[in-house]
């Protein structure tokens, strides 16, 4: 009996096991199926601008452009091909203040740097955690805690703020000094005149003509794009602050502070240029206050890639030809009419420069990104009530030259001649004198010449505009 009792109890241990070994085995196998795949959306665009930045830097330049309206010079200081012309100081007293200030550390006053992201962040994450105190980077810390504080992070200590120690108001305060003390703005000189052409984007009325509420859609494209053209590290630093701008806004029943009231608070610390009181911008503040508040509304969706930018970058890396059928474009644009889709294996702009090997053979295809935004807008002209505003777009589109030498794809841009010259008539230009001279090419023009034998010189001119395919 005794030896048939520890048989049994032997056979029950070893099921038990068995079936402990089953288990883990079966919670192992069930991980490793439902292990999830994380997928960046913006992943094509990042690798391209990594591994073909000046491809990367072009394309976002001509999405762009086609928002706002750069003049020569101001589009060569967008591209650093200038030095920023932005508003200076005349006044004596803010050159003394200037003077005063303290020497350079290894934080405040120094180049924009990882280090000192890192270092402030210890402030940005204290803060998040008190948004209720009211008015927030409105009402400034006591002086001497600030010192510390900023000697302390100079240093590079890691700080436990936690302890009571510091007041939330000495934190907001040294963040606000910390941006203004930069040896650039944060949103940087060269984009100023991009900012405020962004917030001067309004809707149209039927009639064509401007009105004064503003194209919140275009402008949230715009600001996704200039931010792209932003130093990694100013893009880092202004997502972790417009962030915890946001967040404070929407605490402004307890703490009085607004995406306005704020905004009226940082504008002076990360877009006005360096060294300038109110009286130099004039009727700029209350454009770039706009702005910086517009920025903090609308945060969580200005780190994102355009929906046109994710598909040129996929288009270039894969070739795919998957989005052939009309719903689906309309899906990716977000518009009502769909883009057209570029050659797979090409991407243009309108600065065409030769990349490599490979890369330049795709430079040599005459489906232009240009050229399908200005089938694009002529289709949306065309579209238009009708209206004087309309006859006079039209008119525009029929001044355009029959025949204009088209650029050679493997020739560098020449800046030079950008400048000279308004941004949009140049692109006009050389995309209708390149589309028709390639279809003089393949015989389409002649074809059409003879289809409209009687009209004139003229017509024959809105003919070939109208020709062109949309």
């Amino acid at each position: 009996m005794k030896m048939a009792s520890v048989d049994r109890t032997q056979s029950t241990h070893e099921l038990k096991r068995r079936e402990t070994r089953a288990c883990v085995f079966t919670s192992m196998e069930t991980s490793n199926i439902c292990q999830p795949v994380i997928f960046n959306p913006d992943f094509f665009v990042e690798r391209l601008k990594h591994e073909h930045p000046q491809t990367f830097t072009d394309l976002v330049l001509a999405h762009l452009t086609r928002l706002i309206d750069l003049p020569g010079e101001e589009f060569a200081e967008l591209t650093g091909d200038c030095e920023p012309r932005v508003p200076s100081s005349t006044g004596f007293l803010r050159s003394f203040n200037f003077l005063r200030r303290k020497e350079k550390g290894v934080i405040f006053g120094a180049p924009l740097t990882e280090e000192g992201i890192a270092q402030i962040y210890q402030l940005i994450e204290y803060l998040s955690k008190n948004l209720h105190i009211e008015g927030l980077f409105r009402v400034p810390g006591h002086s001497l805690r600030q010192a510390a504080l900023r000697e302390m992070l100079n240093a590079g200590a890691e700080i436990d703020l936690e302890t009571g120690d510091f007041h939330p108001n000495d934190a907001a305060s040294l963040l606000k000094a910390y941006l203004g003390e930069l040896p650039e703005p944060l949103l940087m000189h060269k984009h100023y005149h991009a900012h405020l052409k962004i917030g001067e984007l309004t809707l149209f009325n039927e009639k064509g003509d401007k009105t004064k509420t503003p194209d919140k859609d275009r402008q949230v494209e715009a600001y996704q794009l200039i931010f792209m053209l932003l130093p990694p590290a100013n893009r880092s630093l202004l997502k972790l602050l417009l962030d915890l701008l946001y967040h404070t806004a929407r605490n402004q029943r307890v703490n009085k502070m607004s995406a306005i009231n704020l905004a009226t608070m940082f504008a002076p610390q990360i877009i006005w240029p360096k060294n300038v009181m109110a009286c130099d911008l004039q009727e700029d503040i209350e454009k770039l206050n706009n702005g910086i508040a517009f920025l903090i509304r609308h945060s969580q969706k200005l780190f994102k890639a355009p929906p046109s930018i994710k598909e040129y970058a996929r288009i270039y890396f894969t070739g795919s030809k998957t989005l052939q059928s009309k719903d689906d474009l309309m899906l990716v644009s977000g518009t009502k009419e769909p883009p057209a889709v570029p050659h797979p294996a090409s991407i243009f702009s309108p600065c065409t420069r030769k990349i490599s090997g490979n890369s330049s053979k795709k430079l040599t295809d005459t489906g232009t990104y240009t050229e399908s935004a200005l089938r694009e807008l002529y289709h949306q002209v065309n579209n238009m009530p009708e209206s004087a505003k309309k006859k006079k777009l039209i008119r525009q589109f029929e001044k355009q030259p029959l025949v204009t030498p088209s650029p050679d794809p493997s020739s560098p841009f020449s800046r030079k001649h950008w400048r000279s010259r308004s941004l949009g008539g140049i692109i006009k230009k050389k995309v209708l004198g390149s589309q028709i001279s390639t279809e003089k090419a393949n015989g389409k023009v002649q074809g059409a010449a003879d289809s409209c034998s009687g009209d004139n010189s003229s017509g024959g001119a809105v003919l070939q505009v109208k020709k062109l395919p949309i």
